[in-house]
């Protein structure tokens, strides 16, 4: 079984000189979510890891270099994520290969991908356009005392009264790289349908992952699963927008199944 340690993740390496998919370094994911207490055959939810990539380069038929960007889709019910460096040096190993047009570039990279991740992945030319969620109310201007910064404390989260649906967003969710220890910023949409979930502690929670080590997806399947146990709402979407490192960002998004049609739109956030 791979782990982060065995990985090329927080190594001094050599600049990939020829196209390599073995760079491609798979981490299973039934590990972290059997420490949250999940079932990998049952899941409360479903979704993907959307990834954006900045800095897509390969030569034409002819040599010349050419430039593009795309948009990656992992699903969550692959058995592996894909470590983020080794996906920056596995792309970086594509601009010494010759491919007669982006489609054919993209079409190498899903082939890659899910051979490493164990399910289809997506791949197309281009990025989800800047935006924010209509109607969502930012939770970052609460006046509020906060001195927790760890480990992630779901003790915070609750919620009662009438059943609402509404949209809550915060700008200030931070983690650090479980190997290297380097922060990744990131912002969190959470749309929910249930008894009103007190915004204040919902904000504490967050600003608890501040010094936690996780990789993105297993901070926002943390934040799913702590938010679905503490505030019980009927329907619950989860995404993390990260921010940009290494010409690559991530967005994992997971939704109670059956609620596909409330997802998110997938936009960017300007920080990234």
């Amino acid at each position: 079984m791979n782990t982060p340690e065995d990985s090329l993740l927080g190594r001094e390496v050599a600049y990939p000189s020829h196209y390599d998919p073995d760079l491609l370094f798979p981490i299973p994911r039934a590990g972290a979510r059997a420490e949250l207490g999940l079932d990998n055959a049952a899941l409360p939810f479903v979704g993907h890891d959307r990834w954006h990539a900045y800095e897509l380069g390969w030569l034409d038929l002819r040599g010349k270099p050419q430039v593009a960007t795309a948009t990656l889709t992992v699903p969550q019910e692959s058995p592996a994520l894909i470590e983020s460096k080794s996906l920056k040096l596995y792309l970086n190993s594509l601009n010494a290969a010759r491919f007669a047009s982006v489609e054919d570039v993209c079409a190498q990279v899903a082939r890659d991908l899910s051979a490493r991740a164990g399910a289809p992945v997506t791949v197309v030319p281009g990025l989800p356009v800047f935006g924010s969620e209509s109607g969502a109310l930012l939770i970052d201007t609460l006046d509020v005392d906060i001195d927790d910064y760890g480990p992630p404390n779901p003790a915070y989260l609750s919620a009662a009264g009438d059943a609402v649906t509404e949209t809550l967003v915060s700008h200030l969710l931070k983690s650090n790289c479980p190997v290297t220890g380097q922060p990744d910023w990131g912002s969190v949409v959470l749309r929910y349908e249930g008894p009103k979930i007190d915004r204040e502690g919902l904000l504490r929670y967050l600003v608890s992952f501040r010094d936690h080590a996780g990789f993105h997806e297993q901070c926002v399947e943390r934040i799913f699963a702590d938010v679905a146990a503490r505030c019980a709402p009927a329907r619950l979407s989860v995404e993390a927008r990260y921010t940009r490192r290494g010409g690559l960002d991530i967005n994992p998004w997971r939704i109670t199944p059956g609620w596909e049609d409330s997802a998110p739109a997938p936009l960017r956030e300007l920080r990234q």
